[in-house]
This record gives structure tokens, C-alpha cells and sequence, in this order.
């Protein structure tokens, strides 16, 4: 099944009430209403109570866990079987020299596309369109003080990523790679340990000493 725009509205901005919906969509309540009762009915969505604000508690929708394989895996359990048959055959350092070769590959492959790129805003921006084009659902914003944060709603390799801690850490050398030295990325949400989406903070330490 490929996913609505009800379920990417949901995948990329979280819990959001049929009001809310309707709004991002340009539809009306009633009509938001009747295709997240469907939705619903079909596994898709939940509702919840939620205290958004002062005043009582209201009825949000969020994706269920089949809502969420909606979204693409890259072959989950494909993935899962081979690494689990290069570690229990090769051995973790076998499988360690499969993940540093991925790495090389895709950092060479990022640095080709983005070669035009001539600052830290263009490079995430860059960064971000690849990324969304892998499945990764990413967007970024830049805050006040200069920083950006970088935004992946959904994993791709997730059951890679799950099965095998290296993915994740190989990811975050690879977005380092792309943004430079002088680049600090730090990792504030994290799928694989059960957050809704992979946030990153990135600082440009020429930014701060300016």
C-alpha cells in the first residue's frame, strides 16, 4: 500500500487532532473526520487523549504500527537474514568491513551530488533531498541561533538499523563526513531506540566564533 497524505502528514509531524488535519490539508473537519474513520477501521491510525495546552484533554490521531509499514523498509527481513548470516559465519569483523564499505561508497556518492554546494545551509539542503529520495523523510529548519536541526521521519534500513547498532553509527559518521570539520552533529532523537524520528543539531563552529 502506498502511503496517503493523511498517513505522511502523520508520519512527519507526529500526533495531530482531525481539526488540525483538516487544516494542513485544506479539507474540511467533517471530511478529515471520515477518512481517519477509515483509516481507523482499517489498522492505519489510532486515537488518543491528549493535553494540548489549558483545557481538557482532546482526541488526537497518530499511525499505528501497521501505519508505519506503510513506509519504505528496503526489504526488512532480507536485510536482517544477511547480516545475521555475515556475523554468525564471518564473524563481526567481517560485517564491520560490509558496513565501512557502504559508508565509503555513500559518502563518495553524496560528495559527487552535492558538489555545487558552497555553504552549510546549501549542503544540508542537498543532504536532505537525497535523503528524503532514499525514504527517509527528512526536512530541516534553522533555528534563531544559527543552528539547524535535521529531521529523518522515517528509516528505511530501520530493521538493519535495529538488528545491527553499526548502521546507525556509520549514518552519523557519513552526515559528518558530508558537513565537514568544522561541523559538530549531535543526535537528539533516535528511531532505533523508540522515538517517533531521528533528530540531529548541527552547529557550525565557524558561526559560533563569529
Amino acid at each position: 500500500m502506498r502511503p496517503n497524505k493523511f498517513l505522511q502528514l502523520l508520519k512527519t509531524r507526529g500526533p495531530l487532532t482531525a481539526k488540525e488535519i483538516a487544516e494542513e490539508l485544506g479539507i474540511t473537519n467533517e471530511g478529515a473526520r471520515q477518512q481517519l474513520v477509515r483509516l481507523s477501521e482499517d489498522g492505519l491510525v489510532k486515537y488518543v487523549s491528549s493535553t494540548k495546552g489549558v483545557g481538557r484533554p482532546v482526541q488526537v490521531y497518530e499511525l499505528t504500527e501497521q501505519g508505519n509499514t506503510s513506509f519504505p523498509n528496503s526489504h526488512a527481513a532480507l536485510t536482517v537474514q544477511l547480516l545475521d548470516t555475515i556475523k554468525e559465519q564471518l564473524g563481526e569483523e567481517a560485517l564491520d568491513t560490509v558496513i565501512a564499505s557502504r559508508e565509503a561508497e555513500t559518502v563518495k556518492r553524496y560528495k559527487v551530488i552535492l558538489r555545487d554546494c558552497s555553504d552549510l545551509e546549501s549542503l544540508i539542503s542537498g543532504y536532505t533531498a537525497i535523503r528524503t529520495h532514499e525514504g527517509y523523510m527528512a526536512e530541516f529548519r534553522k533555528e534563531d541561533n544559527g543552528e539547524y536541526l535535521l529531521f529523518e521521519n522515517n528509516c528505511p534500513i530501520g530493521a538493519a538499523a535495529s538488528s545491527c547498532k553499526h548502521f546507525c553509527q556509520s549514518d552519523m559518521r557519513i552526515l559528518q563526513k558530508i558537513l565537514g570539520e568544522e561541523v559538530t552533529v549531535e543526535r537528539m532523537d533516535h528511531i532505533a531506540s523508540g522515538e517517533r524520528r531521528c533528530t540531529y543539531r548541527i552547529k557550525s563552529q565557524t558561526y559560533q566564533q563569529q
